[in-house]
């Protein structure tokens, strides 16, 4: 099954096994592509497009590959629907940061995406819009609850956090902690801290944002917090025994 794929779904979770009831891997978004390893009744096996990362979906909710036109800047954005009479009213739903849409219609400070199914002009960006200000986009799910696999407004895991910086740009960048040491370059070797160090541990990792403080989605936190580097580094050596295993930064990609 060759054919290229998109979700046409807020977001689903990524399962290691055909059950709701085995390790959820990562999510997959709306607009995001991905290949049809296999199929069964109720279950397909995918593997995504952006970082070829493999797991199990329900067998619903997508449809042949679409080029996208735009893209969901914001943590979450509003879905609406359109009554007989013309007026726009909202849903429960939302589209998640990081969304890729196609523009179908306009209609004053909204745009249709799906049928009957219109978000806010401005929540939305050119689908070639690039963000280098990694910050405002990290920034962004701050508060966001922690969550095993999350990648999304409903919630994230540490990993997920980084890799949304370069899967919004279009720059490839691994799902998991053990592959992102891997694919940065060199070591930091000095030892002060400074904007843009990334700090990794055995399967956590966290992003400075000035030379006190990092960001990162923190289990024990249970969600995003903005932390003061050094007692982060005490904390996670005092509780888990873990020490940091080595520092890079998001410049040097």
């Amino acid at each position: 099954m060759s054919k290229n794929f998109s979700l046409k779904h807020p977001f689903v979770y990524m399962f290691k096994n055909t059950s709701k009831k085995s390790e959820v891997v990562s999510q997959i978004l709306y607009g995001e592509k991905f290949k049809i390893l296999s199929k069964q009744k109720k279950w397909i096996k995918i593997k995504t497009s952006f970082d070829k990362y493999v797991g199990y979906i329900k067998n619903e909710y997508y449809s042949e590959y679409y080029n996208p036109t735009h893209k969901i800047f914001k943590l979450k954005t509003k879905i609406y629907k359109k009554k007989v009479n013309k007026k726009i009213y909202e849903t429960k739903f939302f589209l998640p940061f990081g969304s890729k849409i196609s523009i179908i219609k306009k209609n004053k400070n909204f745009i249709e995406y799906e049928k009957n199914k219109w978000i806010k002009k401005k929540d939305i960006k050119q689908i070639k819009h690039k963000e280098k200000n990694y910050l405002k986009i990290f920034k962004i799910f701050l508060k966001t609850k922690y969550i095993w696999g999350g990648k999304s407004f409903n919630g994230i895991d540490c990993s997920a956090l980084l890799q949304l910086f370069f899967f919004y740009n279009g720059i490839f960048y691994p799902r998991d902690t053990k592959d992102q040491i891997k694919f940065l370059k060199d070591n930091i070797k000095r030892k002060i801290f400074k904007r843009g160090d990334i700090i990794f541990w055995k399967g956590h990792v966290a992003i400075c944002i000035n030379n006190k403080q990092l960001i990162h989605a923190f289990g024990p936190r249970k969600k995003v917090v903005i932390m003061n580097i050094k007692k982060t580094i005490l904390e996670i050596k005092n509780n888990s025994k873990i020490n940091v295993i080595v520092k890079k930064n998001i410049n040097d990609y």
